[in-house]
């Protein structure tokens, strides 16, 4: 098990990115949560197998067909398996 952390900066507000994101998670089999911020950004935690969260940035660095990703940045934390499903916060 593995938990990243990660920030995605580029046209990712009102693009469907947190829906898509939370989609792509779950057929993954991942865990966690998806959010806005106010400064534009998309935030991200999600933890699982470390195949599937490397296939799961892989995704976040192309997003859905209308977002535009920039920048993905990423903290590699310790696991807490403190989630039960993956779901868009706010």
């Amino acid at each position: 098990m593995t938990r990243v952390h990660a920030w995605i900066r580029g046209r990712v507000q009102g693009v469907w990115f947190r829906a898509s994101t939370r989609d792509a998670a779950r057929r993954l089999g991942l865990t966690g949560w998806v959010r806005n911020l106010p400064d534009g950004r998309v935030e991200v935690v999600a933890e699982g197998e470390e195949a599937r969260v490397s296939d799961f940035l892989d995704w976040c660095r192309r997003g859905p067909p209308m977002a535009r990703v920039d920048e993905l940045q990423t903290e590699w934390e310790t696991p807490t398996s403190g989630f039960s499903s993956f779901e868009v916060t706010h």
